[in-house]
């Protein structure tokens, strides 16, 4: 597995990046469970408004 240094993982902290790089992992066939190892492992997140988009999401389905 390719790690990636610290100094260069971007950083999310906007809802709709959050919410971009969600649906994007979704469309790739990750489930929710998955997500925030996934998106940790990617990004810096804001785990606050991750989870405000993650409510965000499931309350509108």
């Amino acid at each position: 597995m390719l790690q990636l240094d610290d100094c260069q993982k971007p950083r999310l902290t906007e809802h709709v990046d959050i919410l971009t790089a969600v649906n994007i992992l979704r469309s790739r066939g990750y489930q929710d469970d998955e997500l925030i190892t996934e998106i940790t492992r990617i990004f810096y997140v804001d785990l606050d408004a991750y989870n405000e988009v993650i409510q965000m999401a499931q309350s509108t389905h």
